[in-house]
């Protein structure tokens, strides 16, 4: 297991940020992971990092200060902490995130609390997080177990069984097996060729339906799709998300309609939102349940204008590695990964054509979405079917049952 954490934390640093020489390198980690980031730093250093900075975290006094703090405590972001983030990428620094969350931490905590926080954050933070979403400084997030995690995900299991095994199947699902570089770089070349498709397509829609589905999707003349490995605006190649089996893109923010239903729970600040419906009218929700999170659900949807609008669209069939294990992991990078999503609020702006010379007002032309969030949510499933639309209004089935028939 230890050589194979080794060559996880060499996958972070080498695929995932792919750090380059002279480059800041900011570890965002929890506490419990140090022995992890100590490897993740030493390879970072032996590939020519300038620095290696940190943020560190603890579940359990992230409770304690929701739990305790005085209001003021979330009123306001400290400048100091947004100011190092965007100092550290307007200094080129690429961002690795180990994430290990308990998947209920929040729960008991008050939603409008955890949802006013959010908002203050992201609205101090939002010059990094454009940076972030515009491809401009490399990123990328891995997870390590902790025990609220594993035994969620293993409630059968012995807290080290539990531990054990989640572990295991994290590094099964990153393709660590003693040859985790190049299996990535097949894996990447593998997704590029669903890619190439649908950038060749351009389709101007797309129809989906299953149980409790049925929704239109129209996209912008302008997209671009994208999945596994993306490049930065100086050029160099990283994988934000280990693992990954998406391709996505973004959708026109005004020209989504009809009914979606969630098919998995969806984590969210700490708290679960399970079995929702949307109703979209020109992209906007108009109307939504949920059969627990109701609150957590609205606050993030009231969150601001853009939150009410999709960003994301992203396609994933059933039959792929992080689904066969038939496991829920209660945790969006692993669970978006085993099912067809969408996500909330701010699109990447990389996947329009030219983005970056845009001005604001042409980016809503093409129906590019704006939020302080950006939360992904499953809705795949074994009878789900996708049909691409072409301006000329030709069909041609995308997904069928779940998978890719094309």
């Amino acid at each position: 297991m230890i050589k194979k954490l080794v060559e996880y934390a060499e996958l972070a640093i080498k695929t995932g940020v792919n750090v380059q020489k002279d480059q800041i390198v900011s570890i965002n980690a929890p506490m419990h992971a140090l022995e992890f980031v100590r490897e993740l730093t030493k390879i970072a250093y032996e590939r020519g990092a300038r620095e290696v900075v940190y943020n560190w975290s603890d579940d359990q006094l992230t409770l304690m200060r929701f739990k305790k703090a005085s209001e003021k405590a979330f009123e306001e972001f400290p400048k100091w902490n947004a100011d190092r983030l965007n100092d550290l990428a307007d200094k080129g620094a690429c961002f690795l995130n180990v994430i290990s969350p308990d998947p209920e931490l929040l729960k008991d905590v008050d939603a409008k609390r955890v949802a006013n926080w959010s908002k203050v954050r992201s609205q101090a933070i939002k010059s990094y997080y454009e940076k972030v979403l515009s491809d401009k400084n490399a990123w990328s997030i891995v997870a390590l177990p902790c025990e609220a995690w594993a035994t969620k995900v293993f409630p059968e299991l012995s807290i080290e069984e539990a531990m054990d095994e989640l572990m295991k199947m994290i590094l099964d699902m990153c393709r660590v097996d003693g040859n985790a570089i190049s299996n990535w770089d097949q894996h990447n070349k593998n997704l590029a060729e669903k890619v190439n498709v649908l950038n060749e397509k351009k389709f101007t829609a797309f129809h989906y339906k299953s149980e409790g589905t049925d929704l239109m999707v129209g996209m912008s003349k302008k997209q671009i799709w994208k999945a596994g490995a993306s490049i930065t605006t100086a050029g160099i190649e990283f994988n934000p998300n280990l693992p990954t089996e998406e391709v996505f893109s973004l959708p026109n923010k005004n020209k989504v309609d009809g009914i979606l239903a969630s098919k998995l729970p969806l984590n969210y600040n700490g708290n679960i939102i399970d079995n929702f419906t949307l109703t979209f009218e020109k992209g906007k929700v108009v109307e939504f349940t949920a059969e627990k999170g109701y609150e957590v659900l609205e606050a993030l949807l009231n969150t601001d204008e853009g939150a009410r609008y999709l960003g994301e669209i992203a396609l994933v069939q059933v039959d792929s590695p992080i689904s066969n294990t038939n496991t829920l992991f209660y945790n969006t990078l692993f669970d978006e990964n085993a099912s067809c999503h969408f996500a909330f609020g701010a699109a990447y702006k990389s996947c329009i054509e030219g983005a970056e010379n845009m001005s604001e007002e042409e980016l809503e032309i093409e129906g590019v979405n704006d939020s302080l969030v950006h939360v992904d949510f499953m809705v795949g499933s074994e009878d789900l079917s996708i049909d691409g639309i072409t301006e000329d209004r030709a069909i041609t089935p995308i997904f069928r049952n779940g998978n890719w028939v094309i």
